[in-house]
Order: C-alpha cells, then sequence, then structure tokens
C-alpha cells in the first residue's frame, strides 16, 4: 500500500496537488483515499463536497477524509484523558478548560499520525493521500515518532515503578485523584508500541513525502530546509511540485517579461538543489482548480506519462561501512551547512543536528563501543567515523601496575 504526504508553505497550493494526485490514480484505477491532516481543512471545499472525520465515497474509487484530531483522542485516549480532566477538575477548573488543559503537547499530533496509519493499514486502499499541515507543523508531524521515543521510554519506566509503589499507599490519605496501572498501560501502548509503528511506516519504502513549491524565495528557502531535514530523519522525498508556473504565452507578454526570467532561474535552482529528485510543473490556472473533474485534468498536466502512485525517486539511506579502523556512517544531508551542523556521540547513540532539528540515530552494539573521531560534510552527506577502542589485555594492564 502506497502512501504519499505532501506539503509545502502555506498558500503554495498543497491540498489541490494532494487532492489532483488522489482524483487522478483514482481515475487509473486506483482504489485512492485523500485525507487531511491539517487542522484548518479545506480539502472539503477543493474537492466541492462536505467532509467529516469518517471517509466520504466521491466515486467509484475515491474517498476522502478530515481529520479530526479530538475524535481521534477520544478514540485512543479516552482513559488517559478522562484521569487528567478528573486531575484538573479536582483543582477547581472548570470542566470546558480542563478538557482543553487535558490535551498533552504532542497528543494531537500523534493521533493525526495513528489515523493516517490505520488507512495505510486498511486493505481497502491501493494510495493513501495526505494534505498535510504547513511545513513546520508537518515536520513536527512526521519526526515526532522519532523524537519522542527514547525520552517516552525512559519516563514511562520510572513513572510505572513510582506508582506502582506510591499510588497503593497515597490512594487512601490523598483525595486527589491518581493514575491507576491501567492509565500508565494505555500511556505505554500509545507512546511506545504506537510511536514504533509509526516511525517503521513513516520510513518504509511504500511511503514518500512531496513538497509542493512556487517560484518565490521564500517557498524555496523553506522547502529546502525542509528537505535536509527530512533527510536527517531518513524519511524519503521522491517529487518536488513547482505550482503556478506561468504559460509560455503569458512569458511572452511585455509586462510578464521579467517574471518569466526569474521563474526560469528558480525553477534551474530547484532542479539542481533536489537532483535527483525530479521536479515536475503545474501550470497557473485562469481560476481555482475546484472539483474532481478539474482535479484530475490539473494532474494530468502535472504526472504526464508518469505514475502518480509511483515511487517517482529512491531516496539514499544511512549507509554504514566497515573500515580498518572501525566503522563509517554516510547520512544524507543535501543543503546542509557545516555552521548549522552539530555532531556528537552519547553511549550508544549518534547525535546529529541540523538546523532545528536533532536525531538521536542508535548505532548497532559492535558499533556502539567505538568512539567518535571525526565528522566531514561535502556533496551533500554527512561522513562520520568511529573507530575502534582498543582494550588492552589483563596480564599487561597488572604489569604496568606492578
Amino acid at each position: 500500500m502506497r502512501l504519499v504526504l505532501y506539503t509545502g508553505k502555506g498558500g503554495v497550493g498543497k491540498t489541490t496537488t494532494a487532492a489532483a494526485t488522489a482524483a487522478w490514480a483514482a481515475e487509473r484505477g486506483l482504489r485512492s483515499l485523500v485525507v487531511s491532516a491539517d487542522a484548518a481543512h479545506s480539502l472539503g471545499d477543493v474537492l466541492e463536497r462536505r467532509l467529516g472525520p469518517e471517509p466520504t465515497p466521491l466515486s467509484v474509487r475515491l474517498s476522502a477524509v478530515e481529520i479530526d484530531a479530538r475524535v481521534e483522542l477520544g478514540r485512543h485516549w479516552g482513559r488517559i484523558s478522562e484521569y487528567l480532566v478528573a486531575l484538573f477538575r479536582y483543582q477547581g477548573i472548570e470542566e470546558v478548560v480542563a478538557e482543553e488543559l487535558a490535551l498533552l503537547p504532542g497528543a494531537e499530533e500523534i493521533a493525526t499520525l495513528q489515523a493516517v496509519e490505520e488507512y495505510a493499514r486498511d486493505a481497502a486502499y491501493d494510495l493513501v493521500v495526505v494534505d498535510c499541515a504547513p511545513t513546520d507543523a508537518a515536520l513536527r508531524l512526521v519526526t515526532l515518532p522519532e523524537v519522542s521515543r527514547t525520552a517516552v521510554r525512559i519516563v514511562l519506566k520510572l513513572q510505572r515503578a513510582l506508582a506502582a509503589v506510591v499510588t497503593p499507599l497515597a490512594s487512601g490519605v490523598l483525595p486527589v485523584p491518581l493514575p491507576d496501572s491501567a492509565v500508565f498501560r494505555d500511556v505505554e501502548r500509545l507512546l511506545y508500541r504506537t510511536l514504533r509503528r509509526l516511525k517503521a511506516r513513516l520510513v518504509s519504502r511504500e511511503t514518500s513525502v512531496r513538497m509542493v513549491v512556487t517560484p518565490e524565495r521564500m517557498v524555496i528557502d523553506e522547502a529546502r530546509r525542509a528537505f535536509t531535514e527530512l533527510s536527517l530523519f531518513g524519511l524519503a522525498c521522491d517529487l518536488v511540485v513547482m505550482n503556478r508556473v506561468l504559460p509560455e504565452a503569458a512569458v511572452e507578454e511585455d509586462f510578464f517579461s521579467d517574471w518569466g526570467r526569474i521563474q526560469q532561474q528558480r525553477l534551474t535552482e530547484v532542479g539542481e538543489f533536489f537532483a535527483p529528485v525530479p521536479v515536475l510543473c503545474a501550470p497557473l490556472q485562469e481560476d481555482e482548480v475546484t472539483g474532481l473533474a478539474r482535479l484530475s485534468a490539473h494532474a494530468a498536466e502535472i504526472f504526464g506519462a508518469e505514475d502518480p502512485a509511483s515511487l517517482l525517486s529512491r531516496a539514499q539511506a544511512v549507509r554504514f561501512v566497515k573500515r580498518p579502523l572501525g566503522y563509517r556512517i554516510h547520512i544524507p544531508l543535501p543543503g546542509a551547512g557545516e555552521a548549522e551542523l552539530d555532531v556528537a556521540k552519547l553511549d550508544d547513540e549518534l547525535l546529529v543536528r541540523a538546523g532545528a532539528r536533532r536525531r538521536a540515530l542508535k548505532l548497532p552494539g559492535r558499533i556502539a563501543a567505538c568512539k567518535l573521531t571525526d565528522a566531514s560534510l561535502g556533496d551533500g552527506e554527512l561522513v562520520v567515523c568511529l573507530d575502534t577502542v582498543e582494550v588492552p589485555p589483563a596480564d599487561s594492564a597488572a604489569a604496568v601496575e606492578g
């Protein structure tokens, strides 16, 4: 089952592009579902249909849904939310406010990802296309399983151990509601096992991210930063769509001649930066692209003979290479600069920071015993060298002590 996530700066046309991709794929025979994961839903407006939190059939092979994070939280976080609301209510907070406070940081993102992952596992669909939130929110969404996993595992172990001792003793003394083992069990299931499953889905060979840009400097710069950060977390980007490209007839007009020249420069720049990821152009339309017929026609102009559901480019993954003194790790980081990079090793993890994002790369046991000796950046790739640590024999150590 193919999963495609569209993102880009707000206003570039990612919702239209996502809907067009699903509509065109459905026309070509694929059972397709287009999903809005943006809290500010506009998918229904583009499709000219009223949508809700359950899939709505639009044609024989096309359905659409607007994920409601509150509904998903109720499905997956019921016992946890009930405990938090009870805790806040005990402190004198009104019920409506308590329900708002019970939304833990990251909870809505996780609930949204859970819904996407469930649709991706549904045998009823061949293709799931997700209209993500604008770039920064989308990055939080897709990197959350990676950055949360380690912290959640440690905190849960400490909390459960403490609660097993404290809760039975304190429940008879303190009037404040205390979490029981069922609450911790739900938290562990949702924030540990679920995070692992979500991460596996996002980095699988059937999943890719597609960037939507326009020929504007700020839009392209934001896409470049997002591309680097997606690469840091191992998420594959298989396509860039350059939207709202002026047609040749418009460029020939005197008024648009300078725009045409700048547009060509930006197209060349995007093609060089994102290579070998293909860049497809979507022409500026005469009016808003809404409704299934216009969306399918728009996608046909973008993809041409290409299959909209195929993996159009395969990103290079993190590679481990054996060397005489240890190992070399190759991490794709297109567009990263040395000034924004920071590399360190802590126990069995390699910590890499690129811009505002940081990834903890879990090292295999044999490599985890090595020490960090060098890191260099070149040709869009970070190369980290780890050398084996020589352990002196026990007899020689005793001889030195003597």
